[in-house]
């Protein structure tokens, strides 16, 4: 009796541990493809085959929200791209999804004229793939519910640099353990995410992307955050100097038929 009871104690602690690290490592991954496009006509030919192929497939995989962003059109040095965001649950499923592309008859249909281009007609001239994964302080994707219209919402994307692995990762713990992302969410910056670049062509780095309805709202709600107390005793730590080595700022808008 006494064996079969140490048994199921041990069972009990196991499930328990088990239990803990599923909620520890419950953290969303986060899919940044970005098409690079030589003119109008390959921006026409994407948005048709994301629009009306590519997001209903995801969504039939099971990816729910897909954002699909550009950049504002003051930004002529990046106007020839597009941006699509995505969560994903587990890398599983980052593994699975292009077989289940391969496999649904739908989207190979409705996307034939981008997949099957032809080598001299091409619908885009390169992509590139960034993977993240979710801050502990922000583990899931949140969703904005702006009222504005699309092309007057400004979606901020930003990426940050560190010079070596350790400043990489003392300026991953100012957001998290540091406080970063809780004055982020005070001030209602409506973030949809905060991650680690897992795999990407500028590691070491991290990249956020905060949502405003407008231009207007977005001025205003940095200069809250600049001048907000929180963040002028953060930034004047001397554990957070010299953490940054660049840093990259993104303005876009999101298309009509982007989820978010």
């Amino acid at each position: 009796m006494k064996k079969a009871f140490r048994k199921f104690s041990l069972l009990a602690i196991l499930l328990i541990v088990m239990a803990q690290l599923g909620v520890a490592g419950g953290r969303d991954f986060y899919q940044i493809q970005i098409y690079k496009l030589s003119g109008k006509d390959q921006e026409a030919k994407i948005d048709s085959y994301l629009k009306n192929a590519y997001l209903p497939a995801l969504h039939r995989a099971g990816i729910k929200n897909v954002g699909v962003l550009k950049p504002i059109p003051s930004d002529t040095a990046n106007k020839n791209k597009v941006y699509i965001v995505y969560s994903l649950n587990s890398l599983d499923q980052l593994e699975k999804l292009n077989a289940t592309l391969a496999n649904d008859a739908v989207y190979q249909s409705s996307g034939a004229d981008f997949l099957n281009a032809a080598w001299d007609n091409v619908p885009f001239f390169r992509k590139e793939s960034i993977l993240l994964k979710a801050f502990p302080g922000a583990p899931e994707i949140s969703i904005p519910k702006h009222q504005t219209k699309p092309s007057e919402r400004i979606y901020e994307l930003r990426s940050y640099e560190g010079p070596t692995q350790n400043l990489f990762l003392k300026k991953v713990k100012m957001f998290n353990e540091g406080g970063e992302i809780k004055l982020f969410k005070t001030l209602e910056f409506n973030a949809v995410f905060y991650a680690e670049v897992i795999s990407g062509p500028t590691m070491p780095n991290l990249m956020y992307l905060t949502t405003f309805s407008d231009m207007a709202a977005h001025n205003a709600h940095w200069d809250a955050f600049r001048n907000h107390p929180d963040w002028k005793k953060l930034s004047a730590l001397e554990e957070y100097k010299h953490t940054v080595s660049k840093s990259v700022i993104l303005l876009l808008n999101p298309t009509d038929y982007s989820d978010f």
